[in-house]
């Protein structure tokens, strides 16, 4: 049995008439920038996600430096950024000119660990950015309260927790702006790049939508100097599609996540995600640690079966940050965590025989080790 990591398909199929009809409904138009459906798409979003305000724009990257950007951070000032994620949530910092302040996570959640911020505040700081990772909300009681005690901004990037709940409330909703992405294997994703700031500051919402629009309300007219950051007309159509099937989505990611985890939690050498937040978690990527990463990953691909690695390279040892000097030890949670993950496949249409295939090889592995 061939098993990918990410199959689009079955979920593609399941919606393909509507998607059909918003495209040719945007080809008919012939509107193709900024038009009724980018409107219309940011309008629903900003109401999922409980807030008054959504901005498209044209990927994740963006938002975060947007957001930056709108906020007048820059050269001098200083963000903290999780030790453990994607490269992008640096790469944003790094962008406007600011400093990148790693903070580690907690091993067992893998994201920023509360408790370990408020040493790295400096006169300087200006931001602290907690990343949703893997679908799970990070600690965002004990992050806001450390944020209004220094009065300093919070930030979410929240491209891997589309519809993840924290207390009722969701992801998204919790800092003066937030960032996410719409990339293609997101749990809301477009078919091709594509991203959003949410927020509830006006202010910050009529910035960016000057920002990602060459500077610009009007036409010609042009206040600030901005970038081309626009979600597409056509992706939009394609997301007014897909948000209204998200929850029910993120429904079958949390099944597959529980079977996993009825399956897996026999195995000593072998570390299942935290699914303390089972119920409001959206399980964007089931992440497994064990010491045999390397093997078990050699193991499954042998088996047909497709892994990923989140992520097998912390920012901190990435060449693009080799000018920081930091050295290897510097921040040995992250450098942990990078050397144990491995995310099984998950995705919403996947069938439970192929689930099944996928935990009888690992027992198959473990039993033979």
């Amino acid at each position: 049995m061939n098993v990918p990591f990410l199959d689009l398909s079955p979920g593609h199929k399941a919606i393909s008439s509507e998607i059909n009809v918003a495209i040719n409904k945007v080809i008919d138009k012939s509107c193709y920038i900024l038009g009724d459906e980018v409107s219309s798409f940011e309008k629903s979003y900003a109401s999922y996600s409980g807030v008054s305000f959504a901005v498209g724009v044209a990927n994740g990257l963006d938002a975060i430096i947007l957001i930056l950007k709108s906020l007048n951070i820059g050269p001098g000032d200083e963000v903290i950024v999780p030790s453990n994620t994607y490269i992008a949530t640096w790469m944003a910092v790094s962008n406007v000119g600011a400093t990148v302040i790693p903070v580690e996570p907690c091993f067992d959640t893998c994201n920023l660990d509360p408790s370990l911020i408020e040493a790295k505040i400096t006169h300087k700081t200006k931001a602290i950015i907690p990343v949703h990772l893997y679908g799970r909300i990070a600690n965002m009681h004990e992050i806001l309260s450390l944020a209004t005690k220094y009065n300093i901004h919070v930030i979410e990037d929240n491209a891997q927790a589309h519809g993840a709940l924290l207390d009722g409330k969701k992801s998204g909703s919790f800092g003066i702006a937030n960032a996410t992405s719409f990339y293609p294997g997101k749990n809301l994703g477009c078919m091709g790049d594509g991203g959003a700031v949410t927020t509830d500051n006006e202010d910050i919402y009529l910035k960016i939508k000057a920002f990602r629009n060459y500077g610009s309300h009007i036409k010609y007219i042009n206040n600030i100097i901005g970038i081309n950051s626009r979600l597409d007309e056509m992706q939009a159509a394609i997301l007014n599609v897909k948000l209204k099937y998200l929850d029910d989505w993120n429904i079958k990611r949390r099944e597959i996540t529980t079977f996993y985890d009825s399956r897996l939690k026999w195995i000593d050498n072998l570390i299942l995600p935290d699914n303390t937040q089972e119920l409001s978690m959206v399980s964007h990527v089931y992440q497994v640690r064990t010491s045999k990463r390397n093997e078990l990953q050699s193991f499954l691909q042998n088996k047909g079966i497709q892994t990923l690695i989140h992520y097998p390279i912390p920012p901190h040892q990435q060449k693009a940050y080799g000018h920081l000097g930091y050295r290897i030890g510097d921040y040995p949670v992250a450098e942990k965590i990078s050397s144990m993950t491995l995310s099984l496949p998950l995705y919403p249409f996947m069938k439970e025989s192929t689930t099944e295939f996928v935990c009888t090889s690992i027992l198959s592995f473990f039993n033979k080790t």
